[in-house]
């Protein structure tokens, strides 16, 4: 049976590309990037080179750019230096974050570092502007804030150079969970008020356990993991040298590819998004479907029936991949912390599911999906 993969917001397919150029590094030159031999010396300067790809991309200095395990540890640096280094005591968040900055917040409350406040929300899930310059402004300790540019589950995009704009008034660190958006979108960075993002390449067609942490120059932070020189002095561990040229190689394609693929699958989200609403017409956009959102995202909450109950499980064994929420939290039996955040806790009627897209998936695959959907809704 072959396989539908709708949930590529979870993961990517790496790309033959991608893994040709991580191929010489996982066989003829494993040296140790630390050594000072010839093997060693070749190894950093692939780090290296591919270091200067990703910041020339994001146009900001090589040395802004740090290679991390992935978007989650990338956070937990960043807000973890902003209370420790950069004086924060006051974090500000909201309660559709992922995961990784969520319990990161709320440990670094439980263990008395910081206080924690949450922005309130509009009705369509949007971080409300006004509400988050209030809490910016009654602030009696310096903030940080820490909202994703785009919502991992339901799609929607944070107005990111309006919140970077309100943290410089009100002197805020501002880390903002790039990982939707980085090789999805175009960055400038040396235009955007943003202290911290961070990427992960398997949302893009690259390796998984590879990411970055961008920090701007401006601020100086200690490291997370100690215990050795790598990375600058600023992340010990030996390099994960195959996964960071692998990085610098799906970057450097989606780059190359995003005017293709971004209009591609706009297509499809929008070819998606009406069978959906014609077909069932009992289902809700969860999010600002058809407005500021991702154009790889459909979030849809069907009505709950007898039948729609396992629907999850009745999609997988048709052969067609897709989630209820993020993948971190797949096989928890609970509707996601995003959907009943945006329903109040009101979702006990319906079942949510994400249909997240990439330039592998075509038209004739949705219509066969809402076949199926039709059979089993």
């Amino acid at each position: 049976m072959n396989r539908i993969y709708f949930d590529n917001a979870a993961t990517t397919a790496l790309d033959p590309d991608v893994l040709s150029a991580m191929m010489p590094y996982l066989t003829e030159k494993f040296g140790n990037p630390s050594s000072i031999y010839s093997y060693g010396r070749e190894t950093k300067m692939a780090i290296e080179v591919a270091r200067k790809s990703v910041a020339k991309i994001l146009n900001v200095n090589p040395g802004e750019i740090f290679f991390t395990s992935g978007g989650t540890e990338s956070s937990n640096t960043a807000l973890t230096a902003a209370i420790r280094d950069l004086g924060c005591r006051h974090i500000i968040t909201s309660h559709i974050e992922h995961h990784a900055t969520l319990h990161t917040v709320e440990y670094l409350e439980q263990t008395g570092q910081a206080t924690l406040s949450y922005v309130q929300l509009t009705d369509k899930g949007h971080v409300d502007l006004h509400h988050l310059e209030e809490l910016l402004a009654g602030s009696k300790e310096r903030s940080v804030v820490t909202l994703m540019h785009a919502n991992n589950e339901i799609g929607n995009l944070l107005k990111i150079k309006a919140v970077g704009e309100l943290c410089e008034k009100y002197n805020a660190i501002f880390h903002s969970d790039t990982v939707q958006t980085v090789g999805h979108y175009p960055f400038d960075l040396k235009k955007l008020p943003v202290h911290f993002i961070n990427g992960a390449s398997h949302k893009f067609h690259g390796p998984k356990g590879i990411g970055i942490l961008y920090v701007n120059e401006n601020i100086k932070i200690k490291p997370y993991i100690n215990g050795g020189a790598q990375e600058r002095n600023m992340r010990a561990g030996t390099e994960n040298l195959y996964g960071i040229v692998g990085f610098a190689k799906a970057l450097e394609l989606a780059t190359e590819r995003y005017e293709q693929d971004s209009a591609y699958i706009k297509e499809l989200k929008a070819y998606m998004t009406a069978r959906l609403t014609e077909t069932f017409p009992g289902i809700l956009l969860n999010g600002d479907t058809l407005g500021s959102s991702l154009y790889t995202v459909v979030n849809v909450s069907f009505p709950l029936t007898d039948r729609s109950d396992m629907l999850l499980f009745n999609l997988d064994m048709a052969g067609i991949c897709v989630s209820g929420g993020s993948a971190c939290t797949s096989g928890a039996s609970s509707v996601s912390h995003v959907i009943k955040t945006i329903y109040n806790g009101k979702v006990s009627d319906h079942v949510p599911i994400r249909f997240s897209f990439s330039r592998h998936n075509t038209k004739a695959e949705i219509d066969f999906v809402i076949e199926k959907l039709k059979e089993l809704v």
